[in-house]
């Protein structure tokens, strides 16, 4: 199914949704009808038994370039609806943003709450004519949609603190070495890309993916035999899945 009206465009084609930030005209910024439509999309994909994986991209020139500055300086609702997905980016700090992946498709600008929305995703994907940047310094803001606590953690620490304290932008080719992002591709092979990603990750045995998620995240905060024994338990449940069982019998019937 397809919804085409509206500032967030949704598409569902089999268990994978894509969500297409739909304010060309002002680089996707965020306003408040915006993140409402953003919120709901993503709580459509996580409540959805039929959807397994996510896709955040924009359309037009940019993935997402933050919060509304020229609504906010008119005396618009910017400042309240990047108040309130900041604080939707922001749930569950300590594990994944929603219970299902989330793929970044980003195409051109990334940047402010743009970066921070990316940020939460569990797999970025980038055109080469991506940027990323955290600029609010250069103007005075704070970033306020989790980008100084997480950029370190995602990349090394002095390329973070050199775009967090000059708020100068990176691009592609540095997003890839320094590990922010998984792929580069061109613009045109954005999408097919991500969405073979997705489809992969769609056709596994979703209990499985979940717990391997948990895993991941949680092990952040965990010492090694700590992950390690929270592996040790959800293996066990995973174990008792139908699909598991397929996929073992499956797997020994290749063997033989």
């Amino acid at each position: 199914m397809a919804s085409d009206d509206g500032l967030v465009l949704l598409s569902v084609d089999d268990a994978v949704a894509t969500l297409t930030l739909n304010r060309p005209e002002a680089m996707n910024a965020m306003n408040a009808a915006l993140a409402d439509q953003l919120r709901i999309g993503i709580e459509r994909i996580e409540n959805d038994p039929d959807i397994r994986v996510g896709i955040i991209t924009g359309n037009g020139r940019a993935f997402c370039a933050g919060a509304d500055l020229k609504e906010r300086a008119s005396g618009g609702d910017s400042g309240r609806g990047w108040h309130d997905v900041a604080g939707f980016i922001q749930r569950h700090p300590d594990a994944g943003w929603t219970a299902k992946p989330i793929i970044a498709a980003i195409n051109g600008f990334a940047l402010a709450g743009g970066l921070e929305l990316a940020l939460r995703c569990d797999i970025l994907v980038a055109s080469t004519d991506a940027q990323f940047g955290l600029p609010e310094i250069k103007h005075g803001f704070f970033a306020g949609g989790g980008g100084p606590p997480r950029l370190p953690r995602a990349i090394p620490r002095a390329l973070a603190m050199e775009m967090i304290l000059t708020g100068e932008p990176i691009d592609a080719a540095t997003a890839l070495r320094a590990g922010l992002v998984s792929r580069v591709v061109l613009p045109d092979q954005l999408l097919p890309t991500v969405r073979a990603i997705a489809e992969r990750i769609a056709s596994y045995n979703p209990i499985a993916v979940r717990a391997t998620r948990e895993v991941a995240y949680a092990s952040d905060d965990m010492s090694l035999p700590q992950a390690l024994r929270l592996g040790g338990a959800l293996r066990w449940i995973v174990g008792q899945s139908d699909a598991a069982k397929t996929g073992a019998q499956a797997w020994v019937g290749r063997k033989s």
